[in-house]
């Protein structure tokens, strides 16, 4: 799993999902800006996070193992049964 650089700061953060509440567009494949990093923190349950070019991946993530996105490049989420999570951004 990727790791955040050093030099990136916290900017930001969405609110809560759990599986009911998971928006479309972060089912689906999608990519960050830029320039912007993020990390799905799971509160609870599990989440399936996908990689979907490049070195294509699924990482199936929990609260003690949390996932990395990379700026501009394609990925997604799905729900693994009953799940609690958020973003966080960074730049």
């Amino acid at each position: 799993m990727q790791k955040l650089p050093k030099h990136v700061s916290s900017y930001g953060r969405s609110p809560e999902f759990i599986e009911s509440s998971i928006p479309r567009s972060l089912r689906t494949s999608h990519r960050t800006k830029a320039g912007t990093w993020a990390k799905i923190v799971v509160v609870e349950g599990k989440l399936k996070y996908r990689i979907t070019e490049h070195a294509v991946s699924e990482i199936e993530l929990t609260p003690e193992q949390p996932g990395i996105v990379e700026p501009d490049v394609l990925h997604m989420v799905e729900p693994i049964g009953k799940v609690r999570f958020f973003l966080e951004f960074f730049r």
